[in-house]
């Protein structure tokens, strides 16, 4: 069986990181001029790493599928960025903010890189702070701080509800610089269609013009990829709509390991789905739980009085709601972590608790903080996201409670890498969301924006230095090598494929119809019975797909839908092995719930003598079963437990 090597540096878990980079391979300034290195992605990860490898000196060639780096999907991140700071003197540390983060992802996750994550997160605020993100600060001057779930500590610092804006401002200047100085040539809306493997190793992509619809070749020493998740899967979710998994799943066909694809992340705090015709859902920030209090009617003959329009929530005594994770978790109440909130809200709409005209929905109510620190203050605080959220309900959220129910969100599997975030393919570097390294089977809120940050600005400058110093011998490749050329006729032999089928159904009710079986069938509850179903349903997508798509236009211009069906394609693929990797993970843990394994409670099961491990699937060819491998988790600094957010 092949073994996996996650390249873990020897030593006590808080001296790991600092022993790697005293060791690393460097490489010498005049030297780096010779290299050449492909981001792809402009996000928070990318936008990072493009520019903290510009100025080191390396030649990068970064691309963009958006017209722009500062329309990056980071941009959507609302409430903060996690940093062990401890600036509120509450007894944060590093330490801390590792242990949140393992127990918050179910004790899944790898300790090793976690623990450098909690390492890195200061410098992360140090860094945007000198490039001019305006941070909330207190009244003495210092930063604030605010919660989030799964801490007992406030920790999360924060620029109102746009964090993620600001942040990729901040990320997009430093990037600008390097693009100004020659050191980053920047190709915006271009689309990786494949990586290019020459004698074992990553030395190219293969990229689509999104604007004339040219198939063009680029050439590099390495590639990373930081392209973020693959949540739009399920079709309906918080991801922007051109955000997806094809370059995740080329590395994958190209021979990288895709990791513990099953874990995606339901996000408590999203507005319902409204209409049949919706094609997104919009996140409210995890930041409203601070000061929202969570509730639905006590009462079922209350709450269908809601449904049917007969009485309002302001109707309501405080004695006749019931604000349930107050009542099931008083240790952390309203800040449980994300599967653990969204578990608990499905738990009262089905059984009939459910507010809303569907009764898909409860409530966040902020009468009690208005009350306590006034209107101004929550406005001060939350009001880009009220005004968010009344543009879209029509609702004014400071005299009606908001109505919030979960949705798809982060998904926290993805490219398998190893401790230098380098995936089984070298040369291949993933980070960002479209790695799985950091937060097992569920994110903590206000992780995503620290681990794509730290990955850019300071893991990945190390750790490929690593790899790129016995390289600087090699010359640089021409795009004329044959296996470049395999890779361009491919691509163009499956968009030809695409426009020839020339069918009945577009390509976005295919992949609404793929959404309606991952959300039924591989959503917040999953059993084998319904992931079998799952599996043979998105085989008939495919078979569908494959022989009905139709597709306007020509494969050489502009197109759209093109662009799109090429997605979808490989969202089956993401799909099939999201329900596989579920079915063969007899447990549940964080994101994952399989109905069979529950406590009495309703809380996740784990088994950890069976399932202590990264599932990682290998590609073994089209139409085979892929091959699981595992990596094994061994926890030294903690001790693996049932989650406990009650005491």
């Amino acid at each position: 069986m092949t073994k996996i090597d996650s390249k873990i540096p020897q030593g006590p878990l808080a001296e790991k990181w600092s022993y790697y980079k005293s060791h690393q391979k460097l490489v010498n300034p005049s030297n780096k001029r010779r290299l050449d290195v492909i981001v792809v992605g402009t996000g928070l990860a990318g936008g990072s790493a493009a520019a903290s490898l510009g100025e080191l000196g390396f030649n990068v060639l970064n691309f963009c599928i958006q017209d722009s780096p500062r329309r990056a999907h980071s941009i959507a991140a609302q409430g903060g960025i996690n940093a062990s700071k401890n600036y509120q003197n509450d007894g944060d540390s590093v330490y801390r903010l590792f242990y949140d983060t393992i127990k918050g992802g179910d004790y899944r996750a790898r300790e090793a890189n976690v623990h450098r994550l909690a390492e890195v997160s200061g410098s992360i605020i140090d860094q945007c702070v000198a490039q001019g993100v305006p941070f909330a600060r207190e009244y003495g001057g210092l930063l604030d701080n605010r919660s989030f779930g799964g801490a007992q500590v406030s920790r999360t610092f924060y620029a109102k509800g746009q964090t993620g804006q600001q942040l990729l401002l901040g990320a997009y200047s430093a990037l600008s610089r390097q693009v100004g100085k020659g050191a980053v040539k920047l190709y915006t809306r271009y689309e990786m269609l494949d990586v290019v493997i020459v004698d074992g190793r990553a030395r190219g992509i293969i990229a689509r013009n999104l604007v004339t619809g040219k198939i063009e070749r680029f050439a590099a020493h390495a590639v990373v990829i930081a392209t973020g998740g693959y949540g739009n899967a399920f079709f309906l979710s918080t991801n922007a709509m051109g955000s997806n998994g094809s370059a995740a799943i080329q590395a994958y066909k190209k021979g990288a390991y895709f990791a513990n694809p099953c874990y995606a992340q339901i996000h408590p705090t999203c507005i319902p789905v409204h209409g049949e015709n919706q094609s997104k859902l919009t996140l409210m920030s995890e930041s409203l739980r601070n000061d929202g209090r969570i509730w639905v009617p006590k009462k079922k003959e209350d709450a269908e009085a809601i449904r049917a329009g007969k009485k309002k929530p302001t109707d309501l005594k405080e004695d006749e709601r019931d604000y349930y994770l107050e009542r099931r978790y008083p240790a952390f109440g309203n800040l449980v972590p994300r599967d653990v909130a969204s578990r608990a809200a499905k738990e009262r709409c089905d059984a009939g608790f459910g507010v809303g005209a569907t009764g898909l929905a409860v409530y966040l109510d902020f009468s009690a903080a208005i009350e306590r620190l006034g209107q101004k203050t929550v406005e001060a605080r939350y009001g880009n996201l009220f005004q968010m959220y009344e543009k879209i309900v029509d609702d004014n959220p400071y005299a009606t409670p908001m109505m919030i129910y979960p949705a798809i969100h982060y998904t926290m599997g993805g490219v398998w890498v190893d401790y230098e975030l380098q995936t089984s393919i070298p040369g291949l570097f993933a980070i960002g969301e479209a790695n799985f390294s950091d937060h097992g089977a569920n994110r903590l809120g206000a992780s995503a924006l620290m681990q794509g940050l730290a990955d850019g600005y300071f893991v990945l400058p190390y750790t490929i230095q690593n790899y790129l110093a016995d390289q600087i011998t090699v010359p640089r490749f021409s795009t004329s090598l044959p296996e470049f050329e395999t890779a361009e006729k491919e691509i163009k032999d499956r968009i030809a494929k695409l426009m020839s089928i020339k069918g009945t159904r577009s390509v976005d009710s295919l992949h609404k119809q793929l959404g309606l079986v991952m959300w039924d069938f591989v959503g917040m509850g999953r059993n084998k019975a319904g992931l079998e179903t799952a599996i043979a349903k998105i085989k008939e997508v495919k078979k569908e797909f494959w022989s009905n798509v139709r597709i306007p236009g020509s494969g050489d211009d502009l197109n759209i839908e093109l662009e799109k069906a090429l997605r979808v394609a490989d969202f089956i693929e993401i799909g099939y092995l999201m329900a596989t990797d579920a079915l063969h993970r007899e447990e549940s843990c964080g994101g994952h719930f399989r109905e069979e394994y529950q406590t009495e409670e309703g809380e996740a099961l784990r088994q950890d003598d069976k399932f202590s491990y990264v599932g990682c699937w290998k590609f073994n060819g089209e139409g085979k079963e892929p091959e699981l491998l595992k990596e094994e988790l061994v926890y030294e600094a903690i001790k693996v437990q049932q989650r406990n957010y009650k005491a």
